[in-house]
């Protein structure tokens, strides 16, 4: 099965210090490029991530602090990166929740413009779960009648990742093979931010999707207790959920100004 595809798509898996979205960092990248014609790049990088990797997470993926010494740190390589992702779409074994967010931090760190939003994005586990719920190892097994023996190395994960993708599209007659149809049937619901702190409601307005405001429209939040935007800025959240808010934020302070002048 060969994916029909209009433009490049990037197969990826991330191998990381932990799981924080905030906190964490990329020790290792790779990514399969597959153009429409059915050719194809594979690119796997390991990179410094300037921290130390707790153990927990070295018996995971295999990648310890020497094994990254003398990598590049991920500023160094995220703007030729960034280049060469560029005007694809993107696909992922539980991409939406952890790689597309830890690597769209990654970017925002490094202060290198990316925008995933113009991606389509395929989560190619929210596909699985939502047709047979298992992991990538038994969804491997289950589609590809194959054992994955390199599970949690960026690059055997990203491998699976797209023969499970392709199997998918093999095995049911519902899923369409474009990628507008897959990013749309592997989305988590109507998520604004990669971390999914700000959702949209049945109006396509933003609400917050945590908290003590969970449910309530960001809007009408910054205008009872503007003080929120403020105690979201300072606290662990995101960089990428911070820039949504602010963007909502500084729409409401627009919007507040002009019926200032309008009642004048």
């Amino acid at each position: 099965m060969v994916l029909d595809l209009k433009r490049p798509i990037l197969v990826f898996d991330i191998e990381s210090t932990g799981l924080s979205i905030s906190e964490d960092r990329i020790v290792e990248i790779s990514v399969i490029k597959l153009y429409p014609d059915g050719s194809r790049e594979h690119k796997t990088r390991r990179i410094n991530p300037e921290m130390s990797i707790p153990e927990e997470s070295r018996v995971i993926h295999g990648i310890s602090d020497e094994d990254v010494k003398d990598c590049p740190t991920f500023k160094q390589i995220a703007k030729s990166l960034a280049e060469w992702m560029s005007g694809c779409d993107i696909a992922g074994f539980n991409s939406l929740k952890f790689d597309i967010p830890m690597l769209a931090e990654e970017f925002l760190r490094a202060d290198v413009e990316f925008d995933f939003r113009k991606c389509e994005m395929i989560d190619v586990q929210n596909i699985f779960h939502k047709m047979e719920p298992r992991t990538l190892v038994a969804a491997y097994r289950f589609y590809c009648n194959k054992e994955l023996d390199q599970a949690h190395s960026a690059e055997g994960d990203s491998l699976a990742t797209l023969e499970v993708l392709e199997a998918q599209i093999k095995r049911y007659p519902d899923l369409e093979n474009n990628v507008k149809f897959l990013a749309s049937f592997s989305e988590r619901g109507k998520i604004v931010d990669f971390a999914g702190r700000i959702a949209r409601n049945s109006s396509d307005e933003p609400i917050f999707n945590f908290g003590k405001h969970k449910g309530k429209r960001v809007i009408d939040v910054f205008k009872s207790e503007p003080s929120y935007y403020d105690w979201m800025m300072k606290g662990e959240f995101t960089r990428d959920t911070k820039q949504v808010i602010t963007d909502i934020w500084m729409k409401y302070k627009e919007s507040e100004l002009k019926n200032l002048f309008s009642t004048r």
